[in-house]
């Protein structure tokens, strides 16, 4: 059976800025209109990342550690082992099956694996210049499936990549899409396999993840219920 998701979670924003102080202020202004975050390596260095974490947990927010895990598979395990203490929901690793297998042995379920595919700012020709010949949404939908077969809760997947996961996964295996734009628009920044809203969870999408959109607006508040209102929009319209 499906586990039901929370609409407001299906939104993560992405903290990434400097310092803790930075993240707490803009959680903050976000007030009700964000419930998930995702806290990556910036954080990470500053010092005060697992105090952050904490902080979102006591505010009841859902945490997402996105740390890219690449290491040793005995590395990774003992890296995962230490954040089962933490209480975050999610943890993103690469690598290799054996990688992805330490790391899901040590979760035992909590966090929740994500295994990255192809990071959203490759394309084609940074997959040749790695020595990848296969097309990247054959490298994809190939991770996605071994990630899967090993236990991982999910992927992170482009939503160009989105809809053939979707088609060859359960429905329980989650897909988090990065690099979202509030519309589709030329590439101005380091993303460069990106899709809006409605593209991404038209094509199966679990949870978005969102950065500078809302984090740069004017008004931030304003902007991630503009967002919420997409989104519930488009639920809505495929539950229909």
């Amino acid at each position: 059976m499906t586990t039901p998701l929370h609409t407001t979670d299906r939104l993560i924003l992405a903290l990434d800025v400097p310092t803790a102080l930075d993240a707490r202020e803009l959680v903050e202004a976000l007030a009700d209109t964000v419930s998930f975050y995702k806290i990556g390596l910036e954080l990470f260095l500053s010092g005060e990342y697992f105090e952050l974490a904490a902080w979102l947990r006591a505010r009841g927010k859902r945490v997402f550690a996105d740390l890219k895990l690449f290491d040793v598979p005995q590395t990774v395990g003992s890296a995962v082992r230490q954040l089962r203490r933490r209480g975050v929901d999610f943890v993103t690793v690469h690598g290799n099956d054996a990688i992805l297998r330490a790391a899901c042995d040590a979760a035992a379920g909590a966090p929740g694996i994500l295994a990255v595919t192809v990071l959203t700012s490759l394309d084609r020709a940074d997959m040749k210049d790695l020595g990848f010949e296969a097309d990247v949404s054959a490298v994809v939908l190939s991770r996605a499936r071994r990630a899967e077969a090993i236990g991982c809760a999910g992927v992170i997947s482009s939503g160009l990549e989105a809809a053939s996961i979707r088609s060859a996964v359960s429905d329980d295996f989650r897909i988090v899409v990065p690099g979202i734009r509030a519309t589709v628009q030329s590439r101005t920044d380091d993303q460069k396999r990106t899709v809006d809203v409605e593209t991404a969870f038209g094509a199966g999408a679990d949870y978005i993840v969102m950065g500078r959109p809302i984090r740069n607006a004017s008004d931030p508040a304003a902007a991630a219920a503009a967002i919420q209102d997409r989104i519930a929009s488009c639920l809505q319209s495929q539950s229909g």
